[in-house]
């Protein structure tokens, strides 16, 4: 039985939203520790452009899998 699409995008999005937490939290120590500077703005900029092509490449990802089995 295959996945159907809303729970591949369900499950995308719970992967994700997890993933920005971490990388955020990420981003907010390792910039200043190699000399990039950056504002809290700039920060979430950088990370949601960051989450919007983890959540498409996730999704897609899944949608493979669940066409190949």
């Amino acid at each position: 039985m295959s996945q159907p699409r809303v729970m591949s995008a369900m499950g995308a999005v719970a992967n994700v939203v997890v993933g920005w937490c971490t990388a955020f939290i990420t981003q907010l120590a390792v910039f200043p520790a190699v000399g990039v500077q950056a504002g809290l703005g700039q920060h979430v900029a950088i990370s949601l452009f960051f989450t919007a092509v983890s959540l498409v490449r996730s999704y897609v990802l899944r949608r493979l899998f669940a066409r190949l089995t």
